[in-house]
């Protein structure tokens, strides 16, 4: 049975998630000294090697979720834990990948991919040679063999985020963070990278946050889809994806279980989005 067709969140009741998010909140301070809720009591476990994503209405704290999973920001409330270990800032057993690429464009593909593991003391003392041999190999799991001598600026789109993705693996990080990874790429690549997304997770089993505004890719990804409601964000619902192994030939997108999993992820969505519209003309108003 591959990694698909097992559902990572039917975890034994005994086990340590890989992630908890305990009373998770947090408030912004604007001006005037006035603040705002951006998060509100998240209460939510991520089981070791399940892929989970978030979707929810723009400006409902997706990325905020993202940032405090990371240790980027700090939360004014609650806790996040990582293997029962309260998070208290980065660190190298959670890489993230974000909408824009962010590589290094005087660096080439492969030594994008090295720089990842230079930062990563253990990696580092590989040495130059057995570096580069592993930042191959994460090339080519990305599908990038022939393209390692390539920099950025001779990479399409689509191919620059798949050299994010190799850097971010590189390191053999405990949790994948995915900040909208795909979603400035056409329909076909991104419908691609989404297929081979789901290829490297089954291989790697690594455990995968993934953000995103878009519906089906929601459902495509998703062993579970958390839909989070408007600001402040919290979790209104946790869905339950059961498409089966949806790398196979068969066109899963087409089929009637996908269209019933995306109509009750959007009923879900829809007050949420109309309200954090509706909070959106308040303050433009104001």
């Amino acid at each position: 049975m591959s990694v698909l067709d097992r559902p990572a969140f039917e975890a034994a009741p005994e086990a340590v998630p890989k992630i908890r998010l305990e009373h998770l909140g947090k408030t912004f301070a604007v001006r005037g000294g006035e603040s705002f809720a951006a998060l509100d009591d998240i209460g939510l476990d991520v089981a070791d090697g399940e892929f989970l994503v978030v979707v929810g209405p723009s400006g409902c704290g997706k990325s905020t979720l993202l940032d405090l999973i990371s240790g980027l920001t700090k939360p004014t409330s609650g806790q996040v834990l990582l293997d029962g270990v309260p998070v208290t800032g980065p660190a190298l057993d959670r890489s993230v990948v974000f909408q824009q690429y962010a590589l290094l464009p005087w660096r080439t593909a492969q030594r994008n991919v090295e720089f990842a593991l230079e930062a990563r003391p253990r990696l580092d003392r590989l040495g130059r040679r057995a570096r580069a041999e592993r930042a191959r190999e994460h090339l080519a799991l990305v599908g990038l063999t022939g393209f390692e001598d390539r920099f950025p600026h001779e990479l399409s789109g689509g191919m620059r985020q798949r050299v994010a993705i190799a850097r971010a693996l590189a390191s053999d990080p405990k949790v994948l963070l995915m900040d909208e990874p795909f979603a400035a790429l056409d329909a076909q690549t991104r419908d691609g990278l989404q297929e081979e997304l789901l290829r490297i997770w089954q291989r790697t089993g690594t455990t995968v946050v993934f953000i995103t505004h878009g519906i089906d890719e929601a459902v495509f990804l998703g062993q579970r889809v958390a839909v989070m409601t408007s600001r402040p964000g919290r979790i209104k619902e946790l869905v339950d994806v059961r498409l089966g192994d949806r790398t196979a030939d068969e066109d899963v997108r087409s089929s009637p279980e996908f269209a019933a999993y995306r109509h009750e992820v959007w009923s879900l969505l829809r007050d949420e989005v109309t309200t954090a519209a509706r909070l959106r003309e308040v303050v433009s108003v104001g």
